[in-house]
């Protein structure tokens, strides 16, 4: 028997969208990140993008469970002397770019910066409102409120 190996021809990508109110932020980032990389197929194949395309609505709405808001802190650098920068995520969400809080999330489940994690990570979309354009695309709706009791009150 031999071990098959998905080709990029054969790979055929869906759409889904996540509605982010309520949802718990880790939960929903391991799921996305399944989705993005594709291990949710059959073809699944590690060096080849197998993945589909994830819309992520109301991203502002999502939920940190216990007190990691304002516990867990993001730290930067400007490069410049005595330019470390901070932020918590409560900071973030009640920011400019509520988005990035969900983003990033994802990113760091995904495998480190290679070129096959870049390209799968392109195929997630993140908004702050219910509004997206990717009506056109005709996505499936995929409720992850309902997969887990702490999701949704």
């Amino acid at each position: 028997m031999r071990t098959y190996s998905a080709k990029p021809a054969d790979v055929q990508r869906k759409w889904f969208v996540i509605d982010a109110d309520g949802v718990v932020l880790g939960r929903m980032a391991a799921i996305v990140a399944q989705i993005l990389r594709g291990k949710h197929k059959t073809i699944y194949t590690p060096h080849i993008d197998t993945g589909d395309h994830v819309v992520i609505v109301n991203a502002e709405k999502v939920k940190l469970t216990g007190r990691k808001a304002d516990q867990r802190i993001f730290y930067w650098h400007s490069g410049h002397p005595g330019g470390l920068k901070e932020h918590t995520p409560r900071r973030t969400l009640a920011g400019r770019f509520p988005e990035r809080v969900v983003k990033r999330a994802i990113e760091r489940m995904m495998p480190k910066d290679s070129p096959l994690s870049r390209a799968q990570l392109k195929k997630l979309k993140v908004y702050a409102g219910a509004e997206h354009p990717h009506e056109a695309q005709s996505p499936e709706v995929m409720d992850l409120g309902s997969r887990n009791r702490k999701n949704k009150p």
